[in-house]
C-alpha cells in the first residue's frame, strides 16, 4: 500500500491519462473560477495542476486550506483542455476525488509563488520558505549535483576522500580563527580550521598518495558579495610526488569538466588554461584576478614619457612615478565628455586626472598637440594605436598605479559594453611573490601561503632580497573571480624554519604553532602539492548569481548572524562556568 504518493508532481504525462493516482505536496497556488478550483500542487520535483469541481463536497474544503499547506490528493489523470507548454506536466491535470490535509500553513510572511521583494533579513529569518521558491530551490539542487560530480571526477583520477578534524589548533597566519574554549583543558582553546591545510599535508607524510575532501572551512572575516561570513566549502586536494603542472592537470580535468557540463551552453575555455605570471597580470590587467572577458590590455608607458613634450607626465616619469596606457579601439570619435568622465574618475580615486589621445577623422585630439610628428609615430608604433582609436594615460606610485589602471580598464569595458557575454574565461596566475612588505611597518610578511616552497629553495632564502623571491604558488581565476588557490608545499624543515624566520617568526614559534607538521617532516616527507577550488564560488559563477548567499542553503547574513536559528546567542551561566571563561561587558 502506498500511503502518500504513487507519483511525484513532475512525473505524470499524457500517457498516464485514465490512471488513478495519489500525489502529495504543498499547495503552490489556488485559482477559484466559481465552478472549478484549480490547485497547483508542488513537491521537490515539480508541479502538477489538480482540479476540484464546485459540485464536489471537496470544493469548500479546499477553499478553506491556505497556500503552502501540505496535502495528499487522490484522483484521476485527465487530458487538459488548455495545454500549458511551459510545464513538463502541462498536458494533464488530476481530477481530485479526495483531499487529506497534513499540515495547515499560517499566513505567509514572504511569498513562495511569484516574485517576492521581501528584504533579505526577512528571507533569511524564514529561510525554509525562501528555499521553497523555485530559483533558490533549484540553486541548491544544482549545488548537490556539482558536488556529486566533483567527487566522481576526483575518484576517477585516483583520489580518495579523507575527513580531517574540525577541532584543531589556532594558526598565526591567515584570517581570524573561530575559537572554541575547552572544558577539559581550562584556559585553552580549539580553533575551527580555516582550511585542512596541515592535516592534508600530514596525510601525504603518512603515505596516502592522493587526498581530496569537500571540506568545511571557518574564517572569522567580514562578508563580501562573493564571500560568505563564517564558513564556506572547498574541494580540497593534495597529491604526493607532484609538481605544479601535475596539480594543474588534475584541476583542469575536474573544474574544466564541471564548467563544461553545468555551464548552460556558455563558452568555456578548454585545458590547458592560460598561464599568467603575477607581475604580468598586475601590469596587463591591474589585478591578480583578471577578467579575461574584458579585451582591454594595460601597457607600461613610463619610458614613453620623460621628454615627450607633455610636461605634466614627463615630470611624473622623471620623478619615479609609473605611467600606464590603455588603448580603446574605435573610440577616436568619442566626444570630449567621455574622456572628461575618466579624468574625473581618476581625481576621485586620488590620481590627479588622466590624459588622452583620440585619433579622430578630424585629426588627433587631447594631448597630441604636445607631441612632435616623430613622437606621434612612436605612440602609434609602441602602443599599436590605429586611426579611429583612442588611448588614455595615467600615472602614480608604483604600488598603487597597477590596481588603479585595473579599475579604469574595468570601468571603460563596462561603460562601452565590451565584456564578453555567456563565456567562462579561465587562467592560472603563477609565480607569486613569496613575501610582501607591510605598508605600515615595512616588515616582511608572507604574501600568500606560508607553507609554500620558494622557487629557489634555501639558496633564494639565503641570498635574495625577500621581496624578489618567487614561490610555487598559483590561483585559478575565472571571469575575475579567484576560484582556487594552491601551492607546491615546503616539505623541508630547514627551509621552512628559514622562510618563517624571514617573516619574523623564530623556530620556537614554528615548533609551537606548527609542531605536528614540522615534526612530521623530520621523518621523511615526500614532495607534495595541492589546491582548493571554492565550492560556493563555483556554484555562484555557474548560476551567474551576484550574491553568494543565494547558493547556500542556510547562510549567515551580512552581520554573520543566523536569523533562522538565532545564532550567535547567549548561553546560561553554568555553560560559561563549565568552560572556565569570564564574560566582559562591552559598551555599545
Amino acid at each position: 500500500m502506498i500511503e502518500y504518493r504513487t507519483h511525484t508532481c513532475q512525473e505524470l504525462r499524457a500517457q498516464n491519462a485514465g490512471q488513478k493516482v495519489k500525489l502529495s505536496g504543498w499547495i503552490h497556488r489556488k485559482r477559484n473560477l466559481g465552478n472549478l478550483c484549480f490547485i497547483d500542487l508542488r513537491d521537490h520535483y515539480g508541479i502538477t495542476q489538480c482540479v476540484v469541481d464546485s459540485s464536489s463536497e471537496l470544493f469548500e474544503k479546499i477553499e478553506n486550506i491556505r497556500v503552502e499547506s501540505v496535502i495528499t490528493i487522490d484522483g484521476e489523470v485527465v487530458i487538459r483542455e488548455s495545454i500549458n507548454k511551459n510545464m513538463p506536466t502541462g498536458d494533464i491535470e488530476v481530477k481530485v476525488s479526495n483531499i487529506e490535509l497534513h499540515s495547515m500553513a499560517d499566513i505567509l510572511p514572504i511569498q513562495v509563488f511569484g516574485e517576492d521583494n521581501a528584504p533579505e533579513d526577512l528571507r533569511l529569518k524564514y529561510r525554509f520558505l525562501d528555499l521553497r521558491r523555485e530559483k533558490i530551490h533549484s540553486n541548491i539542487v544544482l549545488r548537490c549535483k556539482v558536488i556529486k560530480r566533483m567527487r566522481e571526477l576526483m575518484n576517477e583520477q585516483g583520489f580518495l576522500e579523507y575527513q580531517t578534524p574540525i577541532l584543531t589548533a589556532s594558526s598565526p597566519e591567515g584570517a581570524r580563527d573561530f575559537l572554541v574554549p575547552s572544558r577539559l583543558n581550562p584556559g585553552k582553546f580549539y580553533a575551527l580550521p580555516q582550511s585542512p591545510q596541515q592535516f592534508k599535508q600530514l596525510l601525504m607524510v603518512s603515505g596516502f598518495d592522493k587526498y581530496f575532501q569537500i571540506a568545511p572551512c571557518f574564517r572569522d572575516e567580514d562578508p563580501r558579495a562573493d564571500r560568505s561570513p563564517g564558513e564556506f566549502y572547498q574541494l580540497d586536494m593534495e597529491m604526493s610526488f607532484a609538481t605544479q603542472e601535475d596539480v594543474f592537470q588534475v584541476m583542469e580535468k575536474t573544474m574544466g569538466t564541471i564548467f563544461n557540463e553545468f555551464s548552460s551552453n556558455k563558452k568555456v575555455d578548454q585545458a590547458p588554461f592560460k598561464r599568467i605570471a603575477f607581475n604580468d597580470a598586475m601590469l596587463k590587467y591591474g589585478s591578480d584576478k583578471p577578467d579575461l572577458r574584458n579585451p582591454l590590455i594595460i601597457q607600461d608607458a613610463t619610458d614613453f614619457f620623460g621628454n615627450s613634450g607633455f610636461g605634466v607626465y614627463d615630470t611624473k616619469a622623471q620623478s619615479g612615478e609609473h605611467l600606464r596606457a590603455i588603448v580603446i579601439p574605435l573610440c577616436g570619435e568619442k566626444p570630449r565628455s567621455f574622456f572628461d568622465k575618466l579624468d574625473s574618475f581618476a581625481k576621485e580615486e586620488g590620481f590627479g586626472g588622466m590624459a588622452y589621445v583620440a585619433l579622430s577623422s578630424g585629426g588627433a585630439k587631447g594631448i597630441a598637440k604636445f607631441f612632435s610628428e616623430e613622437k606621434m609615430s612612436e605612440l602609434k608604433s609602441k602602443f599599436s594605436v590605429s586611426d579611429g582609436d583612442a588611448i588614455v594615460f595615467m600615472g602614480g606610485n608604483k604600488k598603487l598605479i597597477n590596481k588603479f589602471a585595473g579599475k579604469v580598464r574595468t570601468r571603460i569595458a563596462e561603460d562601452l559594453d565590451l565584456i564578453e557575454k555567456d563565456a567562462y574565461r579561465m587562467c592560472w596566475i603563477v609565480d607569486f611573490p613569496f613575501y610582501e612588505e607591510n605598508e605600515e611597518t615595512g616588515a616582511v610578511e608572507f604574501s600568500h601561503n606560508p607553507f609554500s616552497m620558494p622557487q629557489g629553495g634555501m639558496d633564494d632564502l639565503l641570498n635574495k632580497n625577500p621581496f624578489e623571491i618567487l614561490a610555487y604558488q598559483y590561483d585559478m581565476v575565472c571571469n575575475g573571480v579567484e576560484l582556487a588557490s594552491g601551492a607546491v608545499r615546503n616539505h623541508k624543515p630547514e627551509v621552512m624554519y628559514k622562510a618563517f624566520e624571514l617573516a619574523g617568526y623564530d623556530n620556537s614559534v614554528v615548533d609551537d604553532k606548527f609542531g605536528g607538521m614540522i615534526n612530521a617532516f623530520k621523518y621523511g616527507a615526500p614532495p607534495h602539492a595541492g589546491c582548493a577550488p571554492g565550492v560556493d564560488r563555483t556554484i555562484m559563477l555557474l548560476l551567474d548569481e551576484p550574491i553568494i548567499r543565494d547558493v547556500i542553503a542556510f547562510p549567515l547574513n551580512g552581520k554573520a548572524q543566523d536569523l533562522l536559528m538565532q545564532a550567535p546567542n547567549t548561553v546560561n551561566q553554568q555553560q560559561i562556568d563549565d568552560l572556565h571563561i569570564k564574560l566582559v561587558e562591552v559598551e555599545e
